[in-house]
């Protein structure tokens, strides 16, 4: 089995880490209602997808 012929430093193991990043999730305005969502969805309120609706919704 093979081992670690040395110890890796503490900077080196953080300088290799740097990358592990948590990213806030990315959302837009619907054009329609304004309602935040992910980009490249139907919009869960109106229904719309690229000012075209997608999705029959209930008006309340």
């Amino acid at each position: 089995m093979a081992v670690p012929f040395r110890k890796v430093s503490k900077t080196r193991g953080r300088k290799r880490r740097t990358h592990y990043v948590i990213n806030a999730n990315t959302t837009i305005k619907c054009p329609k209602c304004g309602e935040m969502i992910k980009p490249h969805r139907v919009c869960p309120k109106c229904g719309t997808y690229k000012n075209k609706e997608v999705v029959k919704t209930t008006e309340e």
